[in-house]
This record gives structure tokens, C-alpha cells and sequence, in this order.
């Protein structure tokens, strides 16, 4: 991906994700409540929140893991294959305040809409959630597309959190995992799989929220 490519993608999908391409709080704290729903902040106003450190400080970001392989993209994203869980889609972007296109996008590449896909890594389901991923995003049975989709959704949030909505930084850790983004020093690892990962959901992002 060029230079030039990447930083107009990231201009117009932080645009998409309704966050600057570039802003970064100068703190941010989280805290979880009786939900397990994650709550960020960067003015709290609650005792429970604590800062979170921007480096992946957090026992979430410490944990995370590497998501699934790139896969193909899919010629079409028509038929019963997607209609079935569009319901769960447009429920988890609505509660985790993400682009419905994004998920589509994310679940295309992850899995082709394949709720019973299996990565040679163990990644699962619609949104190759890892094991120990899942766990962390109170996901029960990772094979339920709606526990699915309710999961992969929250952990972009969480990214998209940590990395101030830069869409480049949370795809490229959604599938590399936080740590190695945190040692590319914020960049896409030079991990060619991530490299092509990013630029299939960001060209497939473009192009459903595009109508094609």
C-alpha cells in the first residue's frame, strides 16, 4: 500500500468512523461496568474509570491476540449467506458505535460469512475470534453468529478506542494483535498477510459504503 493510498484511506474512513485521523486524547480511562461493558473517557466523571496506559497498559490489551487470516474477498455479498445476519450486524454496529459497512467488510475478509469457519490458528466464526479474544469479550459459544458478531464488534471498539478511531492502526491490530502494532511503532507491522489484510477491508469498506 503506498503512502499516498494509505494516508487518504485513513483521512476519509476516520471520517467514516465519525473520529480524527489523527487525534489521540492526551489521557484516556476505562473502566468496566456490572455488564462487562467497557466505558471510555478522556474527561471522567465516574470514580470507577482508571487511565488507560496508551502503549496497551490494560489486561485487555495485554491479552489480546492476533485475529484470523486474510481470506479472499467475496464477488458478491448477496444471498441468504449474509441476509441471516445482517440483524446481528446492525445490532452490534449500532451498540459499539461502528460503521455497519465496516463489519461487513471485516466479516468478508475474516470469513467470507462463513459462521462455521475455522483458521489453522483456531480463530472461529464470522469474525475469527481467537479463543482467548472471545473470553476476553464475554463471548460464551464463539460459533453463535450472534455472540460472534456481538464479540468481533466490541473488540473493535476497544481498538478503535485505544488507537484515537484510527481505522488503519485498529484493522491492522485486529489482525496482527496490539503488540505488534505497538512495536511497528503505530504503523502496519511489516507483516505482509496484515498488510493485505488491511488493504482488502479498507478497499471492501470503500466500496460498500460506495454501493458496489
Amino acid at each position: 500500500m503506498s503512502a499516498v493510498r494509505l494516508l487518504l484511506g485513513l483521512v476519509v474512513l476516520a471520517g467514516l468512523l465519525g473520529r480524527p485521523a489523527f487525534a489521540w486524547a492526551e489521557e484516556v480511562y476505562s473502566y468496566q461496568d456490572d455488564d462487562g461493558v467497557l466505558h471510555f473517557s478522556n474527561a471522567p466523571s465516574d470514580a470507577r474509570f482508571r487511565k488507560v496506559n496508551r502503549s496497551g497498559g490494560s489486561p485487555m490489551y495485554k491479552k489480546a491476540t492476533a485475529q484470523a487470516r486474510a481470506r479472499p474477498i467475496p464477488a458478491a455479498m448477496t444471498g441468504t449467506k449474509l441476509e441471516r445476519f445482517r440483524e446481528h450486524v446492525r445490532t452490534a454496529a449500532e451498540k459499539y458505535r461502528l460503521p455497519e459497512k465496516l463489519l461487513l467488510a471485516v466479516m468478508a475478509v475474516e470469513s467470507n460469512y462463513d459462521h462455521r469457519a475455522l483458521s489453522e490458528k483456531g480463530a472461529m466464526g464470522l469474525m475469527q475470534l481467537m479463543p482467548g479474544t472471545a473470553r476476553e469479550m464475554y463471548v460464551d459459544d464463539a460459533w453463535d453468529p450472534g455472540q460472534n458478531i456481538e464479540g468481533g464488534a466490541r473488540y473493535l471498539r476497544v481498538l478503535a478506542n485505544q488507537y484515537g478511531g484510527d481505522p488503519v492502526q485498529v484493522l491492522a491490530a485486529y489482525n496482527a494483535g496490539p503488540e505488534a502494532v505497538r512495536r511497528a511503532g503505530g504503523a502496519v507491522p511489516n507483516i505482509p498477510e496484515t498488510r493485505e489484510y488491511v488493504r482488502k477491508v479498507v478497499d471492501l469498506w470503500k466500496a460498500f459504503e460506495a454501493g458496489r
